[in-house]
């Protein structure tokens, strides 16, 4: 019998601190109990990899071995960011995968995305992982392992959806910033196949981070990527987290483009060849991004925040494309549906080397509003679901026209306002959007005085 940390069993992976909620041994115990999940699923092989944090190498080998003991066979397909692992598990036809990688989190965390068959493994089956461990109720058996190398044939997959003649036409220059996350080898094998002049930084692998936090949703994360725009007077940059499957995007004059303006931009194209497609974001994304798809012939959908939810919900609906605000893009429309960072950003090349202006140009085609970046207000564990209920009731209780899908997302004539507790960190994510600045104001005051009903400052705007 093994009891797992109860902080750790999130909506959609394994997360925890490194030798305190999160160790080796829960890592054991978790292959036990994914393998016994999947032998019970019917399926008998999965692929495992790991990004670059000091801890992965040892977290691999202690949940291969629980792996191992259920019966499961194993392909090891080594260092890597998570979309590699994705892609494992679709070319391999495997019945599942794990990805060890601790995302954009800090460097003593660590954690598991996993997957059962070609979909995410969230939610419920997640806390079954648990019940499989606290029962001591596993499946036993002598599994194989074997190492693949599967890296080549995943950057050639990518470059396949390419545009090469309009890259060597516009002949680009881009600054790749990988953060010494899991994605600056793949970001080298790219780059060093495309044309155009490519200035990387922090392409080599390192989990202490020692340039700035691999999260492309911070933007003093972006302040080295728009220095390095500047100074080589680049066309744009593009930035990734820590394990490769999200993006952040600057254009020439050095302005972010957030994630609901990538997927703005990016929506257009698939909306073109398919139109009347359901394009899916996340409650995050600006009224702007709804708004724009429609325009643009498509139908938006709005859904909760998640990568794997998001991945489930594209499956459901059929939809070519999916995004959230965080930068994690999904293609189904000539790829398989799940979110890789770097794949995203050759798609967004291909569109900026066709478009007069490039990336600055595509920014100023979206209309413009005045909102906030994600606001993340850290609090002690547990506390941010405690206040955001606190919060939904009291809405309720007031009679508020609101969207409860994901948290609270408040409507007024003035634009909105969200708040929502995070799946993957002790905070509380909030977001505000107004038609103008005295309307943003006025937003963000309301939901100050929420917050302030619950004893939470809200920083100034």
């Amino acid at each position: 019998m093994h009891k797992f940390n109860s902080t750790i069993l999130r909506e959609y992976d394994v997360r925890g601190i490194v030798g305190e909620t999160l160790t080796e041994t829960d890592a054991l115990y978790l292959g036990k109990s994914f393998g016994t999940l999947i032998k019970r699923n019917g399926g008998q092989k999965i692929c495992l990899g790991f990004d670059g944090r000091l801890s992965s190498p040892k977290m691999e080998e202690a949940i291969l071995a629980g792996l191992l003991s259920t019966g499961i066979d194993v392909v090891r397909i080594g260092l890597g960011p998570s979309p590699m692992l994705y892609y494992s598990v679709y070319e391999l036809d495997t019945d599942g995968g794990i990805m060890i990688t601790g995302s954009h989190n800090p460097s003593n965390y660590n954690g598991f995305k996993m997957m059962v068959g070609k979909a995410g493994c969230f939610g419920e089956q997640i806390q079954e992982l648990g019940r499989i461990s606290t029962k001591d109720n596993f499946e036993e058996g002598e599994g194989t392992s074997e190492h693949l190398n599967i890296f080549d044939r995943y950057i050639d997959r990518m470059l396949k959806d390419v545009d090469m003649d309009a890259l060597k036409k516009a002949n680009l220059s881009i600054g790749w910033d990988a953060g010494h996350g899991a994605a600056g080898d793949v970001i080298k094998a790219v780059t060093e196949r495309l044309p155009g002049n490519h200035i990387l930084l922090y392409e080599e692998i390192d989990g202490t981070f020692p340039a700035h936090h691999p999260d492309p949703t911070v933007p003093e994360n972006l302040v080295d990527l728009q220095k390095v725009i500047d100074q080589n007077n680049l066309d744009m940059g593009v930035a990734f987290d820590g394990d490769g499957d999200r993006i952040g995007a600057i254009d020439q004059s050095g302005e972010i483009i957030w994630g609901d303006q990538l997927l703005a931009i990016l929506s257009e194209e698939i909306l073109e060849e398919l139109p009347g497609s359901k394009i899916i974001a996340d409650i995050k994304c600006s009224q702007v991004l709804f708004d724009h798809i429609k325009k643009c012939g498509g139908d938006p959908v709005m859904w909760k925040t998640g990568h794997s939810l998001i991945k489930s919900k594209m499956v459901e609906l059929d939809a070519p494309l999916a995004g959230e605000m965080s930068g994690h893009i999904f293609f189904k429309h000539k790829y398989y549906g799940f979110d890789d960072a770097v794949y995203v950003a050759l798609r967004l090349i291909n569109i900026v080397a066709k478009f007069e202006g490039g990336l600055e140009a595509l920014r100023k085609t979206l209309p413009t509003v005045v909102n906030t970046p994600e606001i993340r207000i850290e609090c002690e564990e547990g506390l941010p679901f405690k206040v955001v209920d606190e919060v939904v009731n009291r809405l309720r209780e007031e009679g508020a026209e609101f969207n409860d899908l994901d948290g609270a997302r408040v409507m007024s004539d003035d634009g909105w306002w969200l708040i929502r507790a995070s799946n993957t960190q002790n905070v509380i994510v909030a977001r505000c959007e107004g038609k103008d600045r005295d309307a943003l104001i006025r937003v963000y005051e309301n939901l100050g005085q929420q917050l302030k009903l619950s004893n939470i400052a809200l920083p100034e705007l």
